[in-house]
């Protein structure tokens, strides 16, 4: 009996010092987790401020582009404002600004590419003169652009009543229908209107960022 007696405290301490191994490994893991379950938090904190700071960053950024973009925009308008005055001072007018944006505005609005340009064409005819400022011709149209600096409802008259005989000097394009574009830096509104009433196109600078046909749709 002794012997049993001893056998069975033996195998109640190695059940015990069991539970106890058990009990510590079950604790460590335990811990572990907690451990790990603080770090993960940690981690999902620390990548929340990080997605914050980027999209704070990405934010400054896109107003520092729009700044930028809007500074590039306005410093383009004053040049373009600058050059254009010093155009108009020197009377060049249809060298510097028209002409350079003539071949583009063709082909946007009228769908046309000029096979012949001319600037400051004269004609004389029966001890007459026609001056136009530029020509452009096309395989269906031929465009009379006249500019003045400071256009007025006059100058639009006038063109109209100059238009009319076109085709007197111009007999080679009696084929093509006649265009007339009036140039300018700026119009005022009611010369635009009243250039549209008489089917004339304007083409200035639209909001001094590039120089457009201003009143296409309204012919």
């Amino acid at each position: 009996m002794p012997i049993i007696e001893e056998r069975v405290d033996r195998v109640e301490i190695a059940i015990e010092n069991l539970a106890r191994t058990v009990e510590i490994g079950f604790n460590r893991v335990q811990n572990s987790q907690i451990q790990t379950e603080a770090e993960l938090r940690e981690f999902k904190e620390e990548m929340r401020e990080f997605k914050d700071e980027m999209r704070e960053f990405k934010n400054e950024m896109r107003e520092d582009t729009r700044a930028f973009k809007d500074e590039m925009k306005e410093e383009s308008k004053k040049k373009n404002k600058e050059w254009s005055n010093l155009a108009k001072k020197m009377g060049t007018l249809v060298e510097d600004l028209i002409a350079p944006a003539l071949r583009p505005v063709l082909s946007k609005y009228f769908n046309c590419e000029a096979k012949t340009e001319g600037q400051r064409m004269f004609k004389r005819k029966d001890g007459e003169d026609y001056e136009i400022d530029a020509i452009a011709v096309s395989d269906d149209k031929v465009f009379m652009i006249e500019v003045k600096s400071t256009p007025t409802v006059k100058f639009v008259d006038d063109i109209a009543e100059k238009s009319g005989r076109f085709f007197e000097f111009y007999p080679e394009y009696r084929d093509k229908r006649l265009v007339i574009i009036l140039g300018s830096i700026t119009f005022p509104d009611n010369v635009i209107k009243y250039a549209s009433g008489k089917g004339m196109y304007v083409m200035g600078w639209r909001e001094w960022e590039y120089m457009d046909i201003l009143n296409f749709d309204e012919i």
